[in-house]
């Protein structure tokens, strides 16, 4: 069996904390959350190989972090582009990645961006026990936030329907983006081949469904679809569960650290009260007020009252003015 954590997403709704960072390797909590996923995968000896699928524009941070990493089953595959317009789309970038690399597996596909709480090993479980494609479900709750996402219709465990973000759901029961394909169904080309949505994974699965047979894993433990700073910053604060995370080399000084707060290495807080934000090694902030905020590697920030804000590498914010 073979894995694919993907990571080829562009994320534009973090910039520009993620301009020029893989949005997957973010900082939650003492470790990453591309971290987590590798952890498990790695764990499991049922898993061979795990492909990190990203593009060229962050294929030399990977390949660094790979050469670097302690993971044994890591192996860099890179689709043939640098700019968001220029996706090829998850689906395509999975029948490019099953081509390139010969797989010839059963697969497990995972999106790097994905913190879930239940353990990767109890879907694979879940894999072999069926006769079939499998998905990770969650209920998320209301139909409001059900709209963001592929909506699905069981009959026990077998996946009935799958809507693609539906207008009007017709329940609350989503599938995340952890996927498990035995060798027959990685029919990526024989779905695109025929028009088909080359974008959303959720759209092959609704097209596998009408074809094959696709169960659904259904779990309750927390998951974070990290795509914005809100589901970001939640995922620290379940990390963190409401304390801090301090690096031994930060300086507090006369400072009041609040829940959900990380500073990071090199770090620099002066005569400032933080709530529920982040900041990056090496920055500077000094009599300021943070909340639901993110600040990059570099900033010095003085004398400023921030909610809600991302705050870019090496920017010099004072007085309002930057």
């Amino acid at each position: 069996m073979k894995a694919v954590v993907l990571a080829g997403g562009y994320a534009t709704r973090l910039w520009p904390i993620t301009r020029h960072r893989p949005k997957m390797m973010l900082p939650v909590g003492d470790t990453t959350v591309i971290d987590r996923i590798f952890a498990e995968l790695e764990a499991d000896d049922r898993i061979e190989e795990v492909f990190v699928s990203t593009n060229e524009a962050f294929a030399d941070e990977f390949e660094a972090y790979i050469a670097k990493s302690e993971f044994e089953k890591l192996t860099l595959s890179v689709e043939d582009t640098t700019e968001e317009d220029e996706k090829f789309g998850v689906v395509g970038a999975l029948g490019q990645l099953v081509d390139r690399e010969g797989v010839a597996d059963d697969l497990v596909v995972v999106a790097g961006d994905n913190l879930i709480g239940f353990d990767i090993a109890e879907f694979v479980d879940f894999f072999e026990r069926t006769d079939g494609a499998a998905l990770a479900a969650y209920d998320v709750g209301t139909k409001e936030k059900a709209t963001s996402y592929g909506v699905i219709d069981v009959d026990g465990e077998r996946v009935r329907a799958l809507e693609e973000k539906p207008d009007d759901p017709p329940s609350t029961l989503v599938s995340i983006a952890c996927y498990a394909f035995p060798e027959d169904a990685l029919r990526f080309h024989e779905y695109l081949d025929d028009g088909n949505n080359p974008d959303e994974p959720g759209w092959y699965i609704k097209w596998l469904v009408e074809h094959d047979e696709v169960f659904a894993f259904s779990f309750d433990e927390p998951w974070f679809d990290i795509g914005t700073p809100e589901s970001y910053l939640e995922a620290v604060a379940w990390a963190l569960d409401g304390g801090s995370l301090v690096a031994d080399d930060a300086e507090l000084v006369d400072s009041e650290v609040g829940a959900n707060v990380h500073v990071m290495s090199g770090a620099r807080v002066v005569d400032s009260t933080l709530e529920n934000s982040v900041v990056f090694p090496n920055a500077t902030v000094r009599n300021c007020e943070l909340h639901d905020s993110i600040v990059d590697e570099e900033t010095h920030l003085e004398d400023v009252d921030l909610g809600g804000a991302l705050v870019g590498a090496h920017t010099k914010l004072s007085n309002g003015e930057t």
